[in-house]
């Protein structure tokens, strides 16, 4: 059979509502050309799995490259502001690292209601039904922010709280004073998740990159001038980057409103979107859920850093190793964001073979990649710390460290992949459930009981930490190859087969 030929008849048969010479529509002919290499019986078995290779890694770096580059950069501008307050001092330092994470959690939030969008709009754009990706967004923009209403409260109290948790008392001031100044971030996250997995659904990332870079310069820039020039220290620091944040949402929402690119699947404002609010809340949450547990898992290691017997030292030793894992971590993130975008499209589009396909494709590439992110670690391990601090002895407690680092690397080259895999087939309940067993019940209590009730300090938290991420990564590894990809294939076709009816999102 010529495979050419089949691919133009299948082509055929769903023409897309857009200009099939923009750019952006590349990939629908390529997703179609795979599902039929992997699905010619005439072809010999390693020839399939060879050609749908390079058709998938072509694809797969195509949305995972600018997605890296769009976590990197959210990234550095955190670790930006650790790089600037651990230069200022050491105090300053541990104030933001605990009011950093501390932030996080609303971070986790956003960010996993947000991935309820990715996995409704990449299913609705895969099927080619482009008219419910602008109502999905406006939808859970509309969500998100109400959520962020009482968060806002949360955080205005963060200095009791830390108190409550037993953090040092003039780190927590320090930190609380750095935490107001970033609460108009909530909304900004409530704004750019969304807008972001908007445009993640539809294979459109190179403008995000763009935006993100030019915010990272703004911030680098604007933050030098207020901490060397100005004087305005953490909260300079804090004012700078909840006003990058804002540029970012800006420019992206800007982008999207005038994009002729998008002219189908954003068709402007509509009352429409405040139907069925709570329908997507309760899906949302449970993506919020799964998330949040994972962000939260090696935020939490830095909280318990603060009380152990040494913890100026630990929180140091490991506010640096977190985020040496967080911009590892976000190579990872970026083929969530890949596959979860590919595997939603895919199930869309109802081509199971090609879903199978590339959920291990982006599992097996990422996992590689991380390897050798944790060889190079383990090659400057006695050098690496000097970036955010001239400490020796903080240098030394990081070199020690290193070893449960590389480790967590190289889970987190699998297990973040897994993940995006459940947020393209909507298993965001299940891997919630998941996370808190492994997680909470298993890596936190051991972890507490090697560091403390052992006295290994640091080392013992890591370990038990290291132990529920590793039997998570092992649960998701099996889910995955015993899905039924057929299954996940109906299951997004009824989704969307009933919206088309009751123009609700059905979210079960």
């Amino acid at each position: 059979m010529d495979m050419s030929t089949e691919t133009v008849e299948r082509t055929d048969l769903r023409q897309p509502l857009v200009d099939p010479k923009n750019s952006e529509q590349k990939p629908q002919k390529e997703v179609r050309s795979l599902e039929s290499v992997l699905s010619e019986s005439s072809l010999p078995y390693r020839r399939r799995v060879y050609l749908g290779a390079c058709i998938e890694m072509k694809l797969l770096f195509r949305l995972a490259l600018p997605a890296i580059l769009v976590y990197l950069v959210n990234s550095g501008m955190s670790i930006s502001t650790r790089i600037f307050a651990g230069h200022i001092g050491g105090k300053e330092f541990a104030a933001v690292s605990i009011g950093t994470s501390y932030f996080n959690f609303v971070y986790g939030l956003m960010l996993g209601m947000g991935s309820a969008v990715e996995t409704l709009c990449g299913q609705a754009y895969g099927a080619q039904r482009y008219e419910m990706l602008g109502i999905y967004l406006q939808r859970a923009t509309i969500v998100l922010a109400l959520v962020g209403l009482p968060m806002t409260v949360f955080y205005t109290f963060s200095y009791p709280i830390l108190l409550l948790l037993g953090e040092p008392k003039t780190v927590s001031y320090m930190a609380s004073l750095y935490i107001a100044g970033l609460i108009p971030q909530i909304f900004a996250y409530a704004v750019n998740f969304t807008s972001q997995k908007f445009l993640q659904a539809q294979s459109v990332v190179a403008p995000s990159a763009y935006i993100s870079g030019a915010a990272l310069l703004l911030q680098v820039l604007l933050t030098w001038t207020t901490v060397y020039v100005v004087g305005m220290g953490l909260m300079g620091i804090a004012y700078v980057l909840t006003i990058s944040w804002w540029f970012i949402v800006l420019a992206q929402s800007l982008y999207i409103t005038t994009s002729p690119t998008f002219r189908h699947t954003w068709t402007g404002l509509s009352w429409r979107s405040f139907q069925g609010l709570w329908s997507f809340f309760k899906f949302s949450a449970g993506s919020a859920v799964m998330i949040c547990l994972e962000m939260w898992y090696s935020h939490i290691l830095v909280l318990l850093a603060g009380l152990l017997k040494d913890h100026a030292l630990s929180l140091d030793s490991l506010s640096i190793c977190m985020s040496i894992s967080g911009f590892s971590f976000m190579v990872s993130i970026g083929f969530n964001a890949a596959i979860s975008v590919r595997t939603s499209n895919e199930l869309g589009a109802e081509n199971p073979k090609s879903a199978m396909f590339a959920s291990w494709t982006a599992t097996f590439v990422s996992f590689v990649i991380s390897l050798a992110e944790a060889l190079a670690l383990m090659m400057s391990r006695d050098y690496v710390s000097y970036i955010f601090t001239s400490d020796a002895d903080v240098a030394k407690a990081v070199s020690e460290l290193c070893p449960f680092l590389a480790v967590t690397i190289i889970l987190n080259g699998i297990q973040p992949v897994l993940s995006g895999v459940a947020v393209g087939c909507g298993w965001q309940t299940f891997v919630a459930y998941v996370n808190v067993g492994c997680y909470y019940i298993v890596g936190i209590p051991v972890g507490c009981i090697l560091g403390f009730t052992f006295d290994f300090q640091a080392k013992g938290i890591w370990t038990g930490m290291i132990g529920g991420t590793l039997l998570q990564t092992l649960i998701l590894l099996y889910v995955t190859y015993r899905t039924d990809w057929d299954k996940e294939v109906k299951k997004a076709r009824k989704r969307l087969d009933i919206w088309e009816d009751k123009k609700e999102p059905v979210l079960t």
